[in-house]
Parts: C-alpha cells; structure tokens; sequence
C-alpha cells in the first residue's frame, strides 16, 4: 500500500470543496502527511472590477487579487486542523482551478490530490467538463474524489 507523505486539496470555498478539506485533512492526519491546501483564483478585472470597486468603495479589496482567496484559505486551514491535520501549508494561485491544481501538486511532489465531486454529475460537467473530471484525466498522481453533494 501506498504511504501519502503530501495531500494536496483543492478548494472554492464552497461547503462541497471544504467537505474534501476535512477528507483531506483526516487522511493526511492518520498518514502523518503534509496537507497542501490550494485556491485558485483569477482576478477581476475591466468592468467586472470598476463595478466591484464603485458598490463595495472602502471595502473593495475583499474582491481584489488574491484577498479572497487568502480567506478561503485561513478557513480551510482551520477546519483541517480541527480535523487533526498538523503539518498544514497554503497556497493562492492564480489561475483556472484544473490547471492550477495539477501544477501545484507537480510543484510541491504531492503524493495524492483530493477534490470534492461537485459538478461530477450535473448537465453542465458532462457538456463542459467539471473540476474532478478534468483532475482525474489530467493528473498524474492518485485523485480521490470525495463525495461532498
């Protein structure tokens, strides 16, 4: 059997991605693993952004770069940690999440990498592709993925 030293996860910070936060978190406890937690994120930007900016005024930068995100992220830790995760690293990267999940778990030599199955079965994962699917074809490294729906 396969010993994990490095879980890498990937979350949205939607209920769905931080149940496979806390799958990842608990199996990365029992393994004695290094549990990686990475958010993507694009930035906004034209329109998009003026409009966040003229709603929000002082309050902006909460949509701005990688500031939510880091929110994500500080959430993320603290749920894997109160499910006994110990050794728990963070990483913001700004990019599509497929892209920036495999690229992550290539840099940081993950041993397994865990996302939730939102989207695995809905009409627009099976026309557009969805998270899980495109991490399973696309990743070379074992993918759990964790029924979070």
């Amino acid at each position: 059997m396969t010993v994990y030293r490095t879980v890498m996860v990937g979350t949205d910070g939607s209920a769905s991605s931080f149940s496979a936060v806390e799958a990842a978190a608990r199996l990365a406890a029992v393994c004695r693993a290094e549990l990686v937690i990475v958010c993507a994120f694009v930035p906004m930007r034209g329109r998009e952004l003026a409009v966040a900016q003229d709603q929000l005024g002082a309050e902006a930068y909460q949509v701005v770069g990688s500031a939510p995100a880091e929110d994500t992220l500080r959430a993320a830790g603290d749920l894997a940690r109160a499910q006994g995760a110990q050794d728990v690293r963070s990483v913001a990267v700004q990019d599509e999440p497929v892209a920036a999940l495999v690229r992550t778990a290539r840099d940081c030599a993950a041993d397994l990498l865990v996302v939730g199955n939102r989207g695995l079965r809905s009409l627009a994962g099976r026309l557009l592709g969805s998270v899980p699917a495109d991490i399973a074809r696309k990743a070379d490294l074992d993918v759990l993925i964790v029924h979070t729906t």
